[in-house]
């Protein structure tokens, strides 16, 4: 387990080691091994096994197979459905609808400034770039626009569906 510094000791007194696991194993990008998450959770590798297949169980994960190790990645479902949650949570269907607009308008932003359709043509643009910071800044966008993207798709799947998915409907349903 790496270092344990202030906040690190103030997390494990305050935190289960069950909901270390999950904190760190729902905010992975990559699959990864009981092993690194453990190290990440700062809990034993035992102990983040047996955390990480409850969390499977409860379709919160996805358990995986890379060259004869098991991984464990979030759950691309559950991560789709908590965010419309959150959205909803925290949006009225105006504020949704606002909210698609400004996504909209910043990927309209990035299609003038680098006159590009996507992030995937931005993304062959970094292999052109001349320096090392406009190849970072270049992949930033890229990296932003595809968040932009995914975050736009759930809010309009949360405008489309509101009446479904909001709470004040489910109550009376």
């Amino acid at each position: 387990m790496a270092e344990d510094g202030p906040g690190i000791e103030a997390w494990k007194e305050h935190t289960s080691a069950f909901d270390r696991v999950r904190s760190v194993a729902e905010t992975v990008s990559q699959p990864r091994p009981a092993s690194a998450i453990a190290d990440e959770a700062h809990v034993a590798e035992n102990t983040a096994r047996d955390h990480l297949e409850r969390l499977v169980d409860m379709n919160l994960l996805l358990k995986g197979n890379q060259e004869g190790t098991v991984v464990y990645s979030p759950d691309p479902l559950h991560t789709r459905m908590q965010t419309l949650r959150d959205l909803l949570e925290s949006h009225s269907r105006d504020e949704l609808i606002q909210l698609k607009a400004e996504m909209q308008e910043q990927t309209e932003m990035w299609r003038t400034e680098y006159d590009v359709d996507s992030p995937d043509e931005l993304r062959e643009r970094a292999v052109e770039t001349a320096t090392a910071a406009e190849t970072r800044d270049v992949l930033k966008t890229v990296h932003d626009w595809e968040l932009v993207q995914y975050r736009l798709n759930a809010v309009e799947d949360a405008i489309k569906n509101y009446a479904t998915y909001s709470r004040d409907h489910r109550a009376f349903a």
